[in-house]
């Protein structure tokens, strides 16, 4: 039995693509009805999408646009088929959109070798045409505004979204929150651990309320400032790192 959705905040819902939070897309209702999607999850995510939708009285043709925070195949392996069931365009930021257009994963990090392992057993991944493109310092017209916020490294074009008018952050793959414990991303997985480590730290920066994963559960109480606590912890644990090397 899929999971239900999940209200964030008005117009805003969270909806479980896999287990009760394993891998998460959200919606946004706009003000016109229409719906927007951010990720589609895996190949076969498309038919749980739909069923979230129906239990928030929307139809498939009411998906107006389709946002992935990265292409990789957890959440945009269901991009293609959700395209085709509502009719919806697929857009991604600049610098990811040829890895879905091409089918193929972002390339790996040389410096992590198990990645390059995951990389020789597949570099493929279900490809899509993508009919928009998104970069830095984007606001895409979603019920008022959703910011686009480049944090690149897990893939090239990873992006986080930001929703003022909600107080809701997506953090994408930048954090994780696993069983209620936040975490970097898995560096197998990442094309520039470092660089996604660094460009996380513009997710205590922002101003927002409900800091929502795309990998575990959302918080709801104190998520700013849990948030910039797991960050000022990998800050303090760099430097400690950097004053005993020298």
């Amino acid at each position: 039995m899929p999971a239900a959705p999940i209200r964030l905040a008005e117009g805003v819902w969270r909806i479980p693509t896999l287990g009760s939070n394993w891998i998460n897309s959200f919606a946004f209702v706009d003000d016109d009805g229409t719906v927007t999607l951010v990720d589609a999850g895996l190949k076969g995510a498309p038919k749980r999408l739909t069923a979230a939708l129906s239990e928030l009285g929307k139809r498939p043709a009411d998906v107006s646009r389709i946002l992935l925070t990265h292409a990789h195949p957890d959440h945009g392996g269901g991009a293609a088929g959700m395209r085709e069931r509502t009719g919806a365009h697929l857009h991604v930021h600049d610098d990811d959109a040829r890895f879905m257009r091409d089918g193929r994963r972002p390339p790996p990090d040389p410096g992590q070798p198990l990645a390059r392992v995951f990389a020789m057993l597949s570099s493929k991944q279900p490809a899509s045409p993508v009919d928009a493109t998104f970069t830095e310092g984007d606001v895409i017209p979603v019920a008022g505004g959703l910011q686009v916020l480049h944090t690149p490294g897990h893939t090239p074009g990873h992006c986080s979204f930001l929703h003022p008018r909600s107080g809701v952050l997506i953090t994408g793959d930048s954090i994780f929150n696993f069983r209620d414990k936040m975490s970097y991303s898995v560096a197998a997985f990442c094309s520039n651990v470092a660089q996604s480590r660094d460009t996380a730290d513009r997710l205590g920066e922002a101003d927002y309320e409900i800091a929502a994963f795309t990998h575990g559960p959302e918080l709801r109480d104190g998520a700013r400032e849990a948030v910039r606590s797991f960050l000022l912890r990998r800050q303090k644990s760099d430097d400690g790192k950097r004053n005993r090397q020298h």
